[in-house]
């Protein structure tokens, strides 16, 4: 079981890593309406994601609740969401394709200040595999071994144009290849980190798991909301990111459904 759960953690974070060394290969940096594309799938990954592999999940552990089974699932959900505008806030970082660093003012340069951005981004990502294997450990939280791996896929598949996004505008930034590589891996690193973590919190409070679920749905749908759409919906052909957030939520859902 151990070997399954190092296994599902690190899972995403190759993705990422994968992702991040189309630098090494490719000479241009990526063009505008794949860079949209990807966001849009991503997006649409971690949408699925959130309802299938975890509000969902969350809802059906807290089912002898009755009519009130979705109260911890609405409350881990906003404890989710706050949780993201406070790091939002509190960490500097940069979004793609912006000029004006958001947070608090740093001495940081805009290298380092993208690679927050999506530090931020991987860091619930990591919160939702660590809780979804750490409800598979439980025994009886519903959650299967396949449905916790599928969670892992999804978010890897997701992981890997994420990846490419960061580390290709950082060579076309000046950055060297192997640099850009290294630190678009390195804002991967956070996921199996916060999987760790998670379920550490998860294992000693188990009554916890369904607002624990529900609050990395919650910290997903942020980072989708507030930062994936409108990146993908900038310029003209918004509606390519919309067709490939539609592809990216059929993906995950397949996935979550087969395997689950």
């Amino acid at each position: 079981m151990q070997t399954q759960v190092f296994r599902g953690i690190m899972i995403p974070f190759l993705g990422t890593a994968l992702g991040s060394a189309c630098v090494l290969f490719m000479k241009n940096s990526l063009n505008s309406m794949v860079q949209r594309a990807l966001t849009g799938f991503a997006a649409g990954v971690m949408v699925a994601a959130s309802i299938w592999s975890l509000l969902i999940p969350a809802m059906e552990y807290s089912q002898s609740m009755g009519k009130w089974a979705f109260m911890p699932a609405a409350a881990g959900f906003w404890l989710g969401i706050l949780f993201l505008l406070l790091l939002d806030k509190a960490v500097p970082h940069l979004h793609m394709n912006s000029s004006r660093a958001e947070g608090p003012k740093s001495s940081l340069k805009k290298q380092a200040l993208l690679v927050m951005a999506v530090t931020l981004h991987n860091l619930p990502e990591g919160m939702a595999v660590g809780v979804v294997y750490a409800g598979w450990m439980t025994g009886d939280a519903g959650i299967t071994a396949m449905g916790a791996l599928a969670l892992s896929l999804g978010i890897a598949i997701q992981n890997f144009p994420e990846g490419a996004i960061i580390s290709m505008p950082l060579r076309a930034e000046g950055v060297s290849k192997k640099k850009a590589f290294f630190y678009g891996a390195l804002s991967g690193a956070v996921e199996p980190a916060g999987a760790a973590l998670t379920m550490l919190a998860a294992g000693v409070v188990v009554p916890l798991l369904p607002y624990l679920l529900s609050f990395a749905a919650g910290a997903m749908i942020y980072v989708v909301v507030e930062e994936l759409i409108p990146e993908m919906s900038e310029g003209k052909h918004s509606n390519i990111g919309t067709l490939l957030f539609a592809a990216g939520f059929t993906v995950m859902m397949a996935l979550d459904v087969a395997l689950g």
